[in-house]
């Protein structure tokens, strides 16, 4: 099948429960973390909540510090190949602290998930400016 048109890949991975966040160290070693999100258009935003993270400052925020440059990376598996699908999201990540992202974004990630009507979301949170949408679906488009 061909690829996804731009806004079928942008509704599919709005869609996606999780999606995997990669970004790059100053060596340009790759790193990989599952994250939440919410899209907003062209904007998808993930934030730092308070389930216990294994390093605090978070490396993702680091990495993004020092190359802002991201992929983001949904998909859906299924025995049946043909519901298979994958949508990659690439663009420039920002970090903000400021309480009204943190408040905004925990408002948009408690619409999408229930877990967070009592998760509290701490911040700080990112915002990704997508460039490229790029998927592909077994599926007819």
């Amino acid at each position: 099948m061909p690829p996804c048109e731009m806004a079928q890949a942008r509704r599919l991975f709005a869609g996606a429960r999780v999606a995997v966040l990669a970004t790059l160290d100053r060596s340009g070693q790759p790193h990989l973390v599952p994250v939440t999100f919410v899209v907003d258009g062209d904007r998808v935003w993930t934030a730092v909540d308070s389930k216990p993270k294994g390093a605090t400052p978070l490396r993702r925020h680091a990495n993004i510090r020092a190359n802002p440059a991201v992929s983001l990376l949904a998909q859906h598996w299924d025995e049946d190949w043909s519901a298979l699908w994958w949508v990659r999201a690439d663009g420039i990540a920002t970090i903000s602290e400021t309480p009204e992202s943190v408040d905004g974004v925990a408002r948009l990630l408690r619409s999408k998930y229930d877990q967070y009507q009592s998760v509290h979301v701490s911040g700080p949170v990112i915002a990704i400016t997508v460039h490229t949408w790029r998927g592909w679906t077994a599926a007819p488009t």
